[in-house]
């Protein structure tokens, strides 16, 4: 078959399969074009539409070509397009391709699509120097006005009460806190008869009055949604009664990772509750002093820049939580049994060149450290783990998540968390510990959180 095509200076082009030249992306603009001026007479030809549908969001296509597709689309099948819209626009990774479909929707007054640029400008764009700047508020400010566009975004997040709408929820929760609105997600919580039925906001509610806390972005919403069901009622209970022990300054500034810290703390140590941060810095910094350390020699959030992971680096930004964890850390690092358990798991991830290991570290009700192991949830390569979901689930009530650094004995070129922990750390916003082996029997220990704070907490020796 032999087709014209008008793009730009067109050339005919011959085309025996339109069909598949629209579905191969390796085919240039020109080609898929014409593919789709082939087609064009047949309208109730399904493959064609859902090859239309593809072309929307697909890798691979051009900015022209997606425009061609969204006018067929718009004509042929609106609905269908915009359904197209709403479930791709928030993964897609072409930016070029995402602006100008951001365009298009303000273009055509499609106000009902402001979900689906709400998520997708919820994803992070590092690139991105100002919100002002993203396609996606470009988009909602022409739909609704500039000044009126954070409240679109609240208001979104308080009607969306379906079961179905729970992700894009989060979505608006974690945007809200990055466009600064932070005051405004604790007002809504704060003192406000909430509907019956929304379990979202009530859980979230239950966890501002109760423990005085208030999630950042999605893990800590699953966080705190997760104590708030039957089987972690017991921990719950517990973690009420031990934050009313902490003083009311340092109450206001608890995170949810500081729960387990805060219950253990109260369980076996109850002075931690009461200690200043000066004195819980003092005490650390101690017995840190007397302790072998291994630098990597910059920050993997500041390459080229000096190390930090030295205690005194991270003086000011350490919270009492961080403090009151490494304290437990260091409690459990001295204790036989919790050694000799991570030496003998080090020694069997040495062995084993499919991935890293690494699992949870709690405290049980008579005061005894558990360290929990837990399969990673996909094998990739020796030097990435990959948390499950039995993981996470275990973490709730843990102290740390942990991981180790042992692929040979003088590992200590990678001792302390790596590029991906960090951005783990600054997901999950857990307290973490990675074990690095220095020699045969020598592991060294990192504490680190979200923020790319990092701390050095000394060698443990094989016994």
């Amino acid at each position: 078959m032999l087709v014209g095509g008008v793009f730009g200076c067109a050339t005919q082009v011959a085309l025996e399969d339109p069909l598949g030249a629209l579905m191969n992306v390796q085919n240039g603009p020109r080609t898929h074009i014409a593919a789709m001026e082939a087609m064009d007479g047949r309208p109730d030809d399904e493959a064609y539409l859902k090859a239309l549908h593809r072309t929307v969001w697909h890798p691979g296509y051009t900015v022209d070509v997606r425009e061609a597709a969204v006018d067929r689309l718009a004509v042929r099948d609106v609905a269908g397009l915009k359904r197209t819209l709403r479930q791709h626009l928030p993964r897609m990774a072409a930016w070029q391709g995402l602006t100008r479909l951001c365009e298009i929707i303000a273009e055509r007054g499609w106000t009902d699509l402001s979900p689906a640029l709400v998520s997708s400008w919820a994803q992070p764009a590092p690139f991105v120097k100002h919100e002002s700047d993203r396609p996606e508020y470009k988009a909602l400010a022409r739909l609704h006005g500039s000044e009126h566009v954070p409240d679109v975004v609240f208001e979104m997040l308080v009607k969306s009460n379906k079961v179905s709408q729970q992700g894009l929820r989060t979505r608006c929760w974690e945007l809200m806190h990055r466009l600064g609105y932070r005051d405004r997600l604790i007002g809504l919580l704060s003192g406000r008869d909430l509907p019956p039925d929304d379990v979202f906001l009530l859980d979230l509610q239950a966890g501002a009055e109760q423990l005085g806390l208030v999630p950042h972005n999605r893990e800590e919403i699953l966080w705190l949604r997760n104590l708030c069901k039957p089987e972690h009622r017991a921990f719950w209970e517990e973690a009420v009664n031990a934050v009313e022990h902490v003083p009311p300054r340092r109450r206001c500034a608890l995170e949810i990772r500081d729960l387990p810290v805060v219950v253990s703390a109260w369980r076996h140590e109850p002075e931690l509750l009461s200690m200043t941060e000066s004195d819980l810095y003092a005490r650390l910094d101690a017995t840190l002093r007397g302790r072998k350390h291994h630098w990597r020699g910059t920050n993997w959030g500041d390459p080229g820049g000096e190390a930090r992971e030295r205690l005194a680096d991270w003086r000011r930004e350490l919270t009492w939580g961080d403090l009151a964890a490494m304290h437990i850390a260091l409690r459990a690092l001295a204790v036989p049994q919790v050694v000799d358990h991570l030496f003998d798991y080090a020694g069997r991830d040495q062995l084993d060149e499919s991935t890293e290991y690494g699992g949870v570290i709690q405290l049980d009700r008579k005061g005894r450290f558990e360290i929990l192991e837990f399969p990673p949830r996909i094998r990739e390569h020796d030097r990435k783990f990959n948390a499950s979901q039995a993981m996470l689930d275990a973490a709730y009530e843990a102290v740390f998540h942990f991981h180790m650094h042992v692929q040979r004995h003088r590992n200590a070129d990678f001792a302390g968390p790596g590029y991906g922990d960090l951005n783990y750390a600054d997901a999950m916003r857990a307290n973490c510990l990675v074990f690095t082996f220095i020699n045969k029997n020598t592991l060294n220990a990192d504490f680190y959180r979200h923020g790319r704070v990092a701390v050095d907490l000394g060698d443990i020796t094989r016994r």
